[in-house]
C-alpha cells in the first residue's frame, strides 16, 4: 500500500486476542487491561487496597485475616512476610489491578499468609524498558522505606510486615523484573538497611541468542516473543543483552544476586523452561553463596497457574513459593 498513513497502519506486533502494536506507535490491548477494584475478599478474608507511589507507579496490598493462634493468644498478632510481586506479560500486558492477578495474589496472600505488594508499572511500548526496571526499582524502595520502625506511611507494612523476610517474585516478565531487582540491590543498597531474603522466579521471560531446546518445541511462539522482545525495548544490542539474557557473556555475574536464597518454578511445557533451568545451574556456578531451590511442574505450559489457580499443580506451587517466603 502506497502512502505514509498506510505504513503507519502497518502492524509490527500482534499476539492474537492479546495485544496489536501499529508502526506509528497506536497500540491495542483486547485482554488484562481492566482493573477490579481493592476489596476484602469473602472466601479468605485477604484484604486489598491500592497506594500511588508516584505519578507513574502503584501498588495493590493484600493482608491476609489474623491467624486463629492470634486470636487465643489475645490479639497479639505475629509479623508477616512481605512479597513484593511484579506482574507477567512480556512488559507490554496487564496491569497488576486486573482480575487474574487480583485474584491469583489474594490466593497467594491468604496460601503464604504474607503481605504482597503488586507493582503497577509501566507497559511498553508507551514506555519502552527500562521504564518498567525503573518503576519498580521505585516501588521495592518504597517498600523499604519502611523497614525502620516508625517510618513509612503505609501501616500494613510498618504494623504486620516482617522485613527479615523481604522477598521480591513475579511471573514471566515479572520474573526477569525480579532478577534485576535482586541486581540492582547489590550495587544501590536499599533504604534503612532492607534486604532482600529470597527471590521468586516463575517461569522468567528470559531469551538469548542460541536456542535451547525447550524453545525448539514451538519455534513460531518463539519467534513472537523475540519480537515482542525488540519490540518493547527498541534500544536493545539483541537476543544477549543482559535485559532478556542474564546470562550472556557481557551480563554482570550473578555473583551479585543480594538475595540468600531462589526459588526457580518451571513448567514442563514452557518454551521458556531451558532458559530457566540454565539460570538456576549458572546461580550455582557463579560463586554466589546462597541456596538454589528448583521446581519442575510435569505436563504444564507457561503460566498455566493462571488460568487455574485451584488445580492441583497450581497449588503445588503456591505451596512451595509460601514455604519459600515464610523461611
Amino acid at each position: 500500500m502506497a502512502g505514509s498513513g498506510a505504513s503507519d497502519d502497518e502492524v509490527i506486533f500482534e499476539m492474537a486476542q492479546f495485544i496489536r502494536v501499529y508502526k506509528s506507535g497506536r497500540v491495542e490491548r483486547f485482554f488484562g487491561s481492566d482493573p477490579v477494584p481493592a476489596s476484602t475478599d469473602a472466601a479468605t478474608g485477604v484484604a486489598s487496597k491500592d497506594h500511588a507511589v508516584s505519578s507513574d507507579v502503584a501498588v495493590r496490598l493484600y493482608l491476609p485475616p489474623p491467624a486463629k493462634e492470634t486470636e487465643d493468644n489475645g490479639g497479639s498478632r505475629k509479623k508477616l512476610p512481605i512479597l513484593v510481586y511484579f506482574h507477567g506479560g512480556g512488559f507490554c500486558l496487564h496491569t497488576a489491578f486486573n482480575f487474574v492477578f487480583h485474584a491469583y495474589l489474594t490466593s497467594l496472600a491468604a496460601r503464604a499468609r504474607a503481605i504482597v505488594v503488586s507493582v503497577e508499572y509501566r507497559l511498553a511500548p508507551e514506555h519502552p524498558l527500562p521504564a518498567a526496571y525503573d518503576d519498580s526499582w521505585r516501588a521495592l524502595v518504597w517498600v523499604a522505606s519502611h523497614a525502620l520502625p516508625g517510618s513509612g506511611e503505609e501501616p500494613w507494612l510498618t504494623d504486620h510486615g516482617d522485613f527479615s523476610r523481604l522477598c521480591v517474585g513475579g511471573d514471566s516478565a515479572g520474573a526477569n523484573i525480579a532478577h534485576h531487582m535482586a541486581m540492582r540491590a547489590g550495587a544501590e543498597p536499599l533504604p534503612h538497611g532492607a534486604r532482600i531474603s529470597g527471590v521468586a522466579i516463575v517461569h522468567a521471560y528470559f531469551l538469548g541468542a542460541d536456542r535451547v531446546a525447550s524453545e525448539e518445541t514451538d519455534p513460531a511462539l518463539v519467534e513472537n516473543v523475540v519480537t515482542m522482545w525488540r519490540v518493547v525495548c527498541p534500544g536493545t544490542s539483541g537476543l544477549d543483552d543482559p535485559w532478556i539474557n542474564p546470562l550472556a557473556a557481557g551480563a554482570p555475574t550473578l555473583e551479585g544476586l543480594a538475595c540468600a536464597r531462589v526459588l526457580v518454578c518451571l513448567a514442563e511445557k514452557d518454551v521458556c523452561r531451558d532458559r530457566g533451568r540454565a539460570y538456576a545451574e549458572e546461580l550455582r556456578a557463579s560463586g554466589w553463596t546462597g541456596e538454589v531451590e528448583v521446581l519442575e511442574v510435569s505436563g504444564q505450559g507457561h503460566c498455566f497457574h493462571l488460568v487455574d489457580l485451584a488445580c492441583a499443580d497450581a497449588i503445588a506451587q503456591d505451596d512451595a513459593i509460601a514455604r519459600f517466603v515464610n523461611l
